[in-house]
């Protein structure tokens, strides 16, 4: 049987990746239709059916998720070559695929992208945004955005922000006609606006203060899987929003937002970025990397 060529294995797997035709011909630059014949010819030549397709959707076949399964490490490996190959020009190349929830995004644009962008006009960033955890090296990512709780055991993190603290904010207008909470369970008797967790729970908010711990699954008919729309929602005076100290700052130094149960609140996890240990880190990532970590020190500093 004639060896498939790395083009065709690529396009393989930017398929795979992509969940179809269309959306991979994008990003390759190559006609739809040319790459549909393309796998196809592969399909024929190694006599295996590597995607089932329908008018809607294109799906790994099981023998098709094992071959990706196979040479995606290989894949990998020769993108990074070819891309630490770029460090005798000085500088990296290529795409950085994250993957993270979006909220996590919201905490990394600011200082870390726009940051490594204007400091490396050779690479691109690609940001996927997921409730659920995935497996971002399965999923072809280079690295993800987690807490550190989240975050597989197999995997290298590397702290974002260290020192990572929720609250409970409600805008002047919600506050306006209610008592404000002075203990957790006066929220009970609020409206409050729920978060939905990648696993499809939802997200029981969490006290502590003094050895006593309280998670409460308090009510509220606004449920959202994105910490942006939670603070938008809050704003706007629909509810009680329980957030990162860090997003909801600026609100709460201009007045629009307030601080409510400030003694109850619990330290969370750091948030981390995390990658294989068990694979070459490329150029691309492994600058992000160093960018990271400074920004961390800086953070610890402050």
């Amino acid at each position: 049987m004639p060896k498939a060529s790395l083009a065709e294995l690529e396009a393989f797997a930017t398929v795979a990746r992509r969940g179809g035709f269309r959306a991979a011909a994008r990003e390759l630059e190559v006609s739809s239709s040319g790459l549909s014949h393309a796998i196809a010819a592969l399909e024929e030549r190694m006599n295996v059916r590597l995607f089932n397709r329908t008018t809607r959707s294109v799906v790994l076949t099981a023998a098709g998720a094992q071959f990706l399964e196979e040479i995606l490490p290989a894949l990998a490996a020769i993108d990074g070559a070819i891309e630490n190959a770029g460090e005798h020009v000085g500088e990296p190349s290529g795409v950085l695929r994250l993957n993270m929830a979006a909220g996590a995004g919201h905490f990394i644009m600011e200082p870390l992208i726009r940051e490594y962008l204007s400091r490396f006009a050779r690479v691109q960033v690609e940001i996927v945004t997921e409730a659920a955890l995935v497996d971002v090296i399965g999923k072809g990512f280079d690295a993800g955005v987690r807490l550190l709780d989240a975050i597989p055991p197999d995997m290298i993190a590397v702290p974002i922000i260290p020192d990572l603290r929720l609250v409970v904010v409600g805008a002047p207008a919600y506050l306006q006609s209610r008592a404000p909470p002075l203990v957790p369970r006066d929220l009970l008797s609020h409206d409050c606006i729920r978060y939905r967790l990648g696993s499809g729970r939802i997200y029981h908010w969490e006290f502590v203060r003094d050895g006593e711990r309280i998670e409460l699954d308090v009510p509220g008919r606004l449920i959202v899987d994105d910490s942006g729309l939670m603070l938008d929602a809050a704003l706007n005076g629909m509810g009680l929003a329980y957030l990162a100290e860090q997003t909801v700052a600026p609100h709460v130094e201009e007045g629009r937002l307030t601080r409510l149960l400030a003694d109850w609140m619990p330290a969370e996890p750091p948030l981390c970025l995390y990658y294989s240990g068990r694979r070459q880190v490329p150029a691309k990532l492994r600058f992000f990397i160093d960018l990271v970590r400074s920004h961390a020190k800086e953070l610890r500093r402050a």
